[in-house]
């Protein structure tokens, strides 16, 4: 990902943890269910990319047993250290700035981390390279722009009060140069980044406790940045908070898009 101090979305603060296990619950079954398309199996070497937690890292450790191996890299890898034991190597990188950290990967997976990274074109082009012939890449990003609000059926002042501050959000991603389009693009950039046989699809989490648990954490997180950029007051906030934890607010995350295809 991108360097963290730019991140709007720390690995290193208190919520960061619930935010992990938010996603855990709302997209490992997908990014499962994909990775096992692709041919997953013993033997195999994987890149995992901005791994962040350890939920898929442990899940393709498993997965490629003892004569395979995951290399495991993120800007913080604070979370996913506890599992830098073979088969899993796990690095401190950069995939916006730095280059592949190998070659020659059966698979190549990231998940929720192009889209945060300033120069995502090189970033494509590095896990394309670090592919070995035949070798298969799985992007899955998010796509605010193509449904952005957290409370689509926007029925009442709780729901019109959550997507006000959801604009917030968007504006302190965009100004960190988040693309807030990004997933619908990944098919084309696939195809021009040389891949055959590409597909992709897309998961739209809603009325979920785990879109619940995720909201409230991605707020509080962003609580000071909000506030000091004058796009809410606390007053906003605590309030939204307060509707969030009533469990009435049928809460969505943005869809992400799931795409993959094979080197020639």
């Amino acid at each position: 990902m991108t360097r963290s101090d730019e991140y709007l979305l720390d690995n290193r603060q208190e919520e960061a943890g619930e935010r992990f296990d938010a996603f855990t619950a709302l997209f490992d079954p997908t990014t499962f269910r994909h990775l096992e398309a692709l041919g997953i199996g013993p033997g195999l070497r994987c890149w995992e990319v901005g791994a962040g937690g350890t939920s898929v890292v442990s899940w393709l450790a498993e997965k490629v047993g003892p004569t395979g191996k995951v290399v495991a890299t993120d800007i913080d890898v604070s979370r996913v250290a506890v599992v830098a034991r073979p088969p899993v190597e796990v690095r401190v990188h950069d995939v916006g700035a730095e280059e592949p950290p190998g070659e020659g990967f059966d698979l190549v997976h990231a998940r929720l981390v192009l889209v945060h990274v300033r120069d995502r074109e090189r970033a494509l082009r590095s896990m394309v390279s670090a592919l070995r012939p035949g070798g298969r890449l799985l992007v899955e990003d998010a796509d605010a722009a193509l449904q952005p609000l957290p409370c689509p059926d926007e029925y009442g002042p709780e729901q019109e009060h959550a997507n006000r501050l959801r604009h917030g959000f968007r504006k302190l991603l965009a100004d960190r140069g988040v693309d807030l389009s990004y997933g619908r693009k990944l098919p084309r950039l696939l195809r021009e980044a040389g891949l055959r046989d590409v597909q992709a699809d897309a998961r739209f989490p809603l009325a979920s406790p785990a879109c619940t648990a995720l909201e409230s954490a991605t707020v509080r997180q962003i609580r000071g940045q909000l506030v000091a950029a004058g796009l809410a007051t606390d007053e906003d906030i605590d309030r939204h908070l307060s509707n969030v934890a009533s469990g009435t607010m049928d809460l969505a995350t943005a869809p992400m898009i799931s795409a993959w295809g094979r080197k020639e």
